[in-house]
């Protein structure tokens, strides 16, 4: 796991476990109802991960175009055992997909919370 020295407000140095993300993408794009036992599975991993203090997390997406499924997680590798399940559960579907390359959220410039851009638009 990558970390790196960040210095906060207080001018003190901690440690800040590095992010990635990627995603599944799924083309046509398929309709909430289809997707509940994706919803399911992502809430239950979600709980799991929140109660084990694991920085991983996953939303379900529909759009127009296509159905996506963001995550975000401090391991950059896609063969960890939720993405197995999350696949077969996808395959079981009927449904086809693809993945993204996981990039890190932290390559670009940082933005504080309070940042302006941050807000709703």
């Amino acid at each position: 796991m990558m970390e790196k020295k960040k210095e906060n407000k207080k001018g003190t140095h901690s440690l800040e476990k590095a992010l990635w993300v990627y995603g599944y993408e799924m083309l046509p794009p398929h309709q909430e109802d289809r997707m509940t036992a994706i919803r399911d599975l992502l809430a239950r991993e979600n709980g799991k991960a929140k109660r084990s203090a694991q920085s991983w997390t996953a939303h379900l997406v529909t759009e127009e175009l296509a159905t996506h499924v963001l995550i975000v997680s401090t391991n950059p590798e896609v063969d960890l055992q939720i993405n197995r399940k999350l696949e077969a559960d996808l395959r079981a579907l009927g449904v086809s997909f693809h993945v993204t390359v996981p990039m890190s959220l932290r390559d670009g410039p940082e933005l504080e919370p309070e940042d302006p851009q941050l807000g709703d638009s």
